[in-house]
């Protein structure tokens, strides 16, 4: 019996042999060659994007207001040179099949969703702030609890100069689900509210006078028929608050022009016995 077995594996085996067997496994030949010429197709893309952005980059340094969207057009440059050289690799040098080719892009699309989806979101981010320009840079912007002047807006971030000279980076991502106020809208004029608060008992009247004169004396004010000076008394339970609003120039001069107004406006307090409230009095946050 055990010959009979033995002679019949014999005969199945001569029978069907291995080449006969079908193979759905396609043929892409990939060898050193190949291997060589995808990598000096990327070299290639690479150098491409270097002197695409070097251009680009030159061109945005003499076309000052157009400066940032050109720069913001540099990644999908990048991105697009990138993407031409894989599609060429894949397509042209391995030869995959329109259903592969959609197949592998189908895979990468959900490796990259996956994978890099806080990074995409950041990107996003950076190309709808481009587009819908809710700032740009220069403005004078408060960013959920953070304030300063844009110095610039990256592909993944938004950099703040802060009053203290701090540089704070924001995501892109979370600029557009944060509450965004812009002091300038773009304008190089910008309006500053200065504060002051006295004691209630002190003369506010005369105090509304010094702190007008203040402001339109100041040499860093910018006056005119759309941008008057504007001074408002609110009374408080046991202080008054003195609020002065007007324009400067220059949005940089913000801080120079509340440091000129508030020291002349407090001499001549002094000069006028005009108090500020007792110590404790000024609650801040609830002004």
């Amino acid at each position: 019996m055990v010959e009979n077995l033995t002679e019949a594996y014999t005969n199945l085996s001569t029978s069907t042999p291995s080449s006969s067997i079908p193979s759905n496994i396609p043929d892409i030949g990939i060898d050193s060659s190949t291997v060589m010429y995808a990598v000096l197709v990327l070299v290639l893309a690479y150098v491409a994007t270097r002197i695409v952005v070097f251009l680009l980059t030159w061109l945005s340094e003499r076309v000052y207001e157009h400066r940032i969207t050109i720069k913001m057009a540099i990644p999908l440059v990048k991105f697009a040179i990138y993407g031409f050289a894989i599609y060429h690799i894949l397509e042209s040098i391995l030869q995959l099949s329109t259903a592969q080719l959609v197949a592998f892009s189908g895979l990468a699309g959900a490796a990259i969703g996956f994978g890099l989806k806080d990074l995409v979101a950041e990107v996003v981010g950076g190309i709808v702030i481009v587009l819908d320009k809710p700032y740009q840079v220069g403005d004078k912007v408060r960013i959920d609890d953070h304030y300063g002047e844009v110095r610039d807006i990256g592909l993944r971030a938004t950099r703040l100069a802060s009053p203290d000279d701090n540089l704070i980076s924001v995501s892109n991502q979370k600029v557009l689900s944060q509450t965004l106020a812009n002091a300038n809208a773009g304008s190089q004029e910008m309006m500053v509210v200065i504060d002051l608060f006295i004691d209630s008992r002190s003369d506010a009247s005369r105090a509304m006078e010094i702190l007008r004169e203040a402001v339109v004396t100041s040499r860093y004010v910018y006056i005119s028929e759309k941008r008057p000076v504007t001074v408002l008394l609110k009374d408080f339970p046991f202080y008054r608050r003195v609020r002065a609003k007007a324009y400067v120039y220059d949005l940089r001069q913000e801080f120079p022009f509340e440091s000129d107004v508030t020291k002349r406006a407090w001499d001549a307090f002094r000069d006028e016995g005009i108090e500020p409230p007792k110590a404790g009095v000024v609650e801040m946050g609830d002004v």
